[in-house]
């Protein structure tokens, strides 16, 4: 199977969020090829959820999962601690006080 470019799944998903206009914006940007994505769900209320994708070996699929959830301060030094050991890591912030992502849409595991 082809894998997609890391670049080209978050221009994907940012089309994709941009049509149901819900604001994302790219705040990390990682490598273009491999780079591994989070994507912070940013409530505008001092809460957020990071989510990260994660491999099930035992059903072949891939889905996102939350890495860090809680205060936005508690969530951005995650991202730091991560981002310090991949710096080819994307961080992507969608802010919507509804908790949208589109996350759970076909097409985007």
């Amino acid at each position: 199977m082809t894998r997609l470019t890391a670049r080209f799944w978050i221009d994907a998903y940012l089309t994709r969020l941009s049509g149901k206009l819900i604001p994302a914006y790219v705040v990390a940007h990682g490598d273009d090829d491999a780079g591994s994505i989070v994507i912070k769900l940013n409530r505008l209320d001092g809460q957020a959820t990071l989510y990260h994708r994660t491999f099930d070996l035992t059903e072949d699929t891939r889905r996102w999962t939350i890495l860090e959830q809680g205060a936005e301060a508690e969530v951005d030094a995650s991202i730091m601690r991560q981002r310090s050991r991949d710096p080819d890591l994307w961080v992507i912030e969608v802010e919507d006080r509804a908790g949208r992502h589109l996350l759970d849409q076909s097409g985007l595991e």
